[in-house]
């Protein structure tokens, strides 16, 4: 019968008869007993109650019995650290022990079992271990000393065991050494600024020798140690790459992408005339392409790492071409990693065969494949030139398709294509315009309405053309509305008798009838330059545009070269560098390719000069705060006009200057005799009133120089409540709340002694929490806490602290000492306190988040009983740092745009619908994190109602 019989039982009164089998006499029956025990505890009962009678069961000779003990052990020694000292001769005497196997196994008991207690016992059988003569014993204790380190490292600092960890990696078993180096490079991340890993010629060569015998993970282990290390010359670099090769062959795809990174990183200082390194670059090839043999999750893996390795060093794979066509049974995400690599691949060479392929794809029905095939077409025409007029022929084959998602994505490729080959390609525009009335998508429609601006003289009916786009303007996304406004504005430079009008009819929807403030400037920009200058607005609107370059998703060089040193890793997947993902940073190095030192190239050349200033020189890349703004508040534009005086009572940083110079000549005050046929004068109208107005008015809320930044108010404090009753808490009282004011958090406590005795020795913790929330300072009762004395304290908060989710999210887990006792409780902080100060979004960047959020994160909330309106509402809310961002009155419903960010960066958007007279309020939320919704919609009926 199998092990399952241990897991089935359930009968009351278990622990007991389990108690009386473990003290039994008989072998067997103990044996049972610990197996039942260890059962139960595997399927998470609590058997805690039984570790006196199974530490007893050590003292035996059975192997399988003592690990089932030592299992134990290690479970339920930090809940019960008393007991598990009684535990300790046995394994000071089992570390002495005749079998290898024993020895190793109490050493690596010890070494997990983490109470402070144990681990001075554990020093001295781990210093016999560390030199026993079995290397089975010697390999788990050298792990034992980064388990260790990691409990207690100034122990194992003082016990000399670094040093004999270091002799370990002269050991004549390669496993031994393997575990050493584990060992060394765990304990070395946690503590990056120490230079365990001394690694010399002498210490490399006893690497290498034991490369060829360890372990797979051993093998691994060696070379990310030797990935670290830096060759003197590139003749050391040179043996290190002859010895690392074989690797290549192995198995395990994990070995083989190590052996990769030592050889992509050693290959950067050996000169490219060697005959070696052709014979490298040749030998790289076949276990790259083997890798893609592997299941489709390896395969991802080994393409996001080609993918960097290509970019580095293309000549490595530029003849493996074929084995990157997609297969009909490939996921979609190795396809679309695939295409990305075969574009990089892409050369004259190989064109015809690559574009065969990719028009092949086009036809395919994955929606997402298809379109990134099309893309990849124009890609390969941007990139190879000679193939440029095949592309240009494949694409409007596939536009004759009329399928309409591969026609919008054709569209925007030959965009580009006409950018890099102007004057060149031009015939297919009549294709194109045939196909205006399919286009559904901004980026499709945006990339047409450029071509016909560009090309406004080559189209006959442009204006008609640009002029159907028009008549749906607002319903238009921000991208379509700027490439209209300015492609009307090219063909009115172009065609001016004709188009007058039309770009009438533009600048007034996009600066009287829009809410965006990129398209309203750029409305009032051009509409500056053509009623004062039409030869500048010419040059500007019509100026030569610079070609675009080929390849423009390249990952940045400094980046690409701290990734090449990661192959293999999560920062290889991601394409991004350790920082960016790991939390707190504890271990991160950047890590950079050595530079060239070949001995055939002179000490002066271009790869070995110094890369920028000198050492303890910072280069000054970023100017001080004061530049920046002197900067921005500097801008000339134009000649004072006179007018009304601007108010400047609220604001003192120059925003006279900012607003001073010549907007008001912008809105129509402009001198006589400069309209003309070919001039646009824009009419008083065009511009809302207020524009010229004080400070006060409409202007300073455009610019939003009065609102929210500058106030001390601070957001709504919820009155104390008692989180802890003095008769949960011995006689002591604590009731609190939470503050915001001028973007620091606080706890305010009131604590009251209602015991007899007096009370000092004030502490206090939080648990891990769902936002980091920390003390940012101790707990300071400045004297002692009399008998029916009452004290207020403001504890500062931070939110550094470790993260945990909670349930419910704001829920925080409290723990307060003092002399008496330690007393615990918990509360929930309303979540306007973390709303941070630089909540404000852009109105365009409000657009775009609000489209990119998925619908199904968009939550819908009712407000009831609120009396205000909506000048009221928005104005009690930005005082908790949530913005209005616009404001729309629909149908005589007021609509509030609003945004508010999250001390962890978390943005929420929201819609508030105020119907005047009406005290119930819609509320619609939007962000990525929906969880944090109801508790925001709670933190909006907070605020409104109090």
């Amino acid at each position: 019968m199998t092990d399952s019989k241990y897991f089935t039982t359930t009968k009351k009164g278990e622990i007991f008869e389990l108690k009386a089998e473990l003290n039994s006499d008989k072998k067997e029956k103990k044996k049972e007993a610990v197996k039942k025990v260890i059962a139960s505890m595997t399927v998470g009962k609590d058997v805690s109650a039984l570790f006196p009678d199974v530490v007893n069961c050590m003292q035996t000779d059975n192997l399988e019995l003592k690990k089932l003990v030592y299992l134990y052990l290690m479970n339920y020694a930090k809940s019960q650290p008393d007991m598990a000292i009684m535990a300790v001769n046995t394994f000071v005497k089992d570390c002495e022990d005749p079998n290898p196997l024993i020895r190793a196994l109490a050493v690596r008991t010890m070494g997990c079992i983490r109470v402070d207690k144990i681990t001075e016992y554990l020093c001295e059988p781990l210093r016999k271990c560390l030199k026993d003569e079995d290397p089975y014993v010697r390999k788990t204790a050298a792990v034992c000393v980064a388990k260790l380190h990691d409990i207690n490292a100034q122990l194992v600092e003082d016990q000399g065991f670094l040093d004999t960890l270091k002799d370990l990696i002269s050991d004549s078993n390669p496993m031994v050494v393997a575990n050493a180096v584990a060992a060394l490079s765990e304990i070395a991340e946690s503590h990056p600024s120490s230079n365990l890993l001394d690694l010399n010629p002498q210490s490399i060569n006893k690497l290498l020798t034991a490369l060829n015998e360890c372990t797979e993970w051993g093998q691994i282990f060696i070379l990310d140690c030797l990935a670290n290390y830096t060759p003197k010359d590139d003749r050391e670099a040179q043996s290190i790459c002859e010895r690392v090769t074989p690797r290549l062959s192995h198995a395990n795809s994990a070995v083989v992408l190590s052996a990769v990174k030592v050889l992509m990183k050693f290959m950067e200082m050996l000169s490219k005339d060697l005959d070696y390194y052709g014979t490298l670059l040749k030998k790289l090839a076949p276990p790259l392409v083997t890798l893609l043999s592997a299941e489709p999750e390896l395969q991802y893996v080994a393409l996001r790492n080609i993918n960097l390795i290509v970019q580095k060093r293309p000549e490595i794979l530029k003849h493996e071409m074929k084995v990157f066509f997609v297969k009909y049974n490939d996921p979609i995400y190795v396809k679309l990693e695939k295409l990305d690599i075969m574009i990089r691949l892409a050369s004259q060479a190989n064109i015809a065969q690559v574009l065969a392929e990719l028009k092949e794809y086009a036809t395919e029905v994955d929606v997402d494949f298809v379109r990134k095939a099309v893309r990849a077409i124009g890609r390969c025409a941007i990139k190879v030139e000679q193939s440029a007029e095949r592309c240009v022929s494949t694409l409007l084959d596939l536009i004759q398709t009329k399928v309409n998602y591969v026609v919008q994505e054709a569209i925007v490729v030959i965009k580009d294509i006409f950018r890099k080959y102007p004057n060149k390609y031009e015939s297919v525009i009549a294709t194109l315009c045939e196909n205006l009335d399919s286009l559904d998508e901004p980026e499709a429609r945006a990339a047409m309405i450029w071509i016909v601006g560009e090309y406004a003289e080559r189209i006959d009916n442009a204006d008609e053309l640009l002029e159907s786009f028009l008549e749906g303007f607002h319903d238009e996304s921000t991208q379509v509305q700027l490439q209209l406004l300015t492609a009307i504005v090219k063909l009115f430079l172009k065609k001016p008798t004709e188009t007058q009008e039309l770009v009438q009819q533009v600048l007034s929807l996009a600066t009287q009838d829009s809410d965006n403030p990129d398209l309203r400037d750029r409305g009032y920009i051009y509409w500056r330059l053509l009623s004062t200058d039409p030869v500048a607005a010419k040059e500007v609107v019509l100026a030569e545009k610079p070609l675009i370059s080929e390849e423009t998703d390249l990952i940045e060089p400094t980046l690409l070269d701290e990734l090449i040193c990661y192959i293999g890793t999560l920062a290889s997947v991601y394409h991004k560098p350790p920082s960016a993902f790991v939390e707190g940073g504890r271990g991160v190095v950047h890590k950079s390719l050595p530079p060239r030192t070949a001995s055939n190239e002179s000490t002066e050349s271009p790869e070995t000069a110094p890369a920028g200033p000198p050492s303890g020189e910072q280069p000054d890349v970023i100017p001080a705060q004061g530049d920046l703004l002197g900067d921005l508040l500097n801008l000339d534009l134009g000649p004072p006009v006179s007018g009304p005086p601007l108010a400047t009572s609220s604001v003192q940083m120059g925003a006279v200057d900012l607003l001073g110079g010549g907007l008001d000549s912008l809105m129509g005050d402009e001198p006589e005799g400069i309209g003309g046929p070919n001039f646009v004068t824009p009419p008083a109208a065009a511009v809302p009133a207020n524009l010229g107005a004080p400070m006060g008015s409409g202007l300073s809320d455009l610019f939003d120089l009065t609102s929210g930044v500058g106030t001390l108010s601070g957001s709504y404090v919820a009155p104390k409540a008692v989180w802890l009753p003095a008769m949960k808490a011995k006689g002591l009282e604590i009731s609190g709340t939470f503050t915001r004011q001028v973007g620091s958090i606080s706890m305010d406590l009131q604590l009251t002694n209602k015991a007899l005795q007096v009370m000092t020795d004030f502490a206090i913790q939080f648990n891990r929490n769902s936002f980091g929330l920390a003390p940012a300072a101790p707990l300071q009762v400045h004297a002692p806490l009399s008998p029916n004395q009452t004290v207020e304290i403001s504890l500062p908060l931070n939110t550094v602290g470790s993260v945990m989710k909670m349930e419910p999210l704001n829920n925080l887990q409290v723990a307060v000492k003092n002399n008496i006792d330690v007393f615990y409780f918990s509360t929930l902080y309303p979540l306007h306190i973390l709303f941070v100060e630089d909540g404000k979004m852009e109105r365009q960047m409000f657009l775009a988040t609000w489209k990119d959020i998925p619908n199904e994160n968009e939550a819908q909330f009712q407000i009831r009983d609120c009396p205000l309106n909506a000048e009221a509402a928005s104005s009690r809310l930005q005082s908790s740092n949530i913005f209005t961002v616009a404001k729309r009155n629909v149908e005589g419903q007021d609509m509030l745009y609003q945004s508010l960010k999250l001390t962890n960066g978390i943005w929420v958007l929201a819609e508030l619908r105020i119907q005047p007279g009406n005290p119930n309020f819609m509320l619609s939320l939007k962000c990525r994190a929906p969880e944090v919704s109801p508790h925001v919609c709670q933190a909006y009926e907070t605020i409104l109602k109090n």
